[in-house]
């Protein structure tokens, strides 16, 4: 197993970014960072989150 933290940009814009986490156990976190408030999600916190997210970008339509 790798001993190394993995830190992986997913995508940033002038305001937000997200983050992937990878611990050297394989334990994936999601950091989203606002502005100076960063949340941290589990993989399956993530996953429920871009759901609720993408849930909401529908009914916008």
């Amino acid at each position: 197993m790798d001993d190394e933290v993995r830190i992986e940009p997913l995508v940033e814009t002038e305001n937000y970014e997200v983050v992937r986490v990878t611990d050297p156990e394989g334990q994936v976190v999601y950091h989203l960072d606002m502005f100076n408030l960063t949340i941290r999600f589990f993989e399956d916190e993530w996953d429920e989150f871009v759901a609720l997210i993408m849930e909401a970008a529908g009914e916008e339509e």
